[in-house]
């Protein structure tokens, strides 16, 4: 009987244990603070999974449908990186990289170098392009279409670097073992 009891509390001790690390685990702050987490779904079979590495490199071709938006496939990376911290995947498990090119290039201006080019609006995708790369979020745009944009150096946001071509870069990490999401 005694020692059922002792299983038994420490079964109860382990449950509270969880419990309270699940708790803190929770009321970590989001990696990307006012960015979106996926809704838990009570029973879905596949979650993130704290043992893995996901490295992935996310491909933005396209602009948001409306100049004042935010471009969405920014906001499914932040809704990513969140759901996967939230499901206790720690930073040094997350690697994410994005790659601009095509029409998703004027995404990297600084906002005076967009509101020219733009009839005076804003780029309203530098603040979550900040809040993504104090994340950990590797952002990289195509030089060919920098050129073919006419986009002077200078004028790219400090948080994204410039590569040669957005195929090499998309290659080179998917050959890393990357796993490619977006594109056109």
């Amino acid at each position: 009987m005694k020692r059922s009891l002792t299983r038994g509390a420490a079964a109860i001790a382990a449950l509270i244990g969880l419990s309270v690390s699940a708790f803190a685990q929770s009321a970590q702050p989001l990696p990307v603070p006012d960015g979106p987490v996926a809704t838990d779904i009570p029973g879905a079979k596949e979650l993130p999974d704290p043992s893995v590495t996901y490295k992935v490199v996310f491909d933005i071709g396209k602009a948001a449908p409306k100049i004042d938006d935010v471009n969405p496939m920014l906001t499914a990376i932040a809704r990513f990186i969140n759901t996967l911290a939230k499901n206790g995947v720690p930073a040094d498990h997350r690697k994410i990289a994005v790659v601009f090119h095509q029409q998703g290039t004027e995404i990297i201006l600084n906002d005076e170098t967009f509101k020219a080019r733009n009839n005076g609006h804003r780029n309203p995708n530098v603040a979550l392009i900040q809040s993504l790369k104090k994340a950990g979020v590797d952002f990289r745009v195509c030089g060919q279409a920098v050129l073919a944009n006419k986009i002077d150096q200078k004028t790219i946001l400090p948080e994204i670097e410039l590569d040669l071509w957005a195929l090499t870069t998309l290659v080179n990490l998917e050959l890393r073992g990357y796993v490619h999401v977006g594109g056109n």
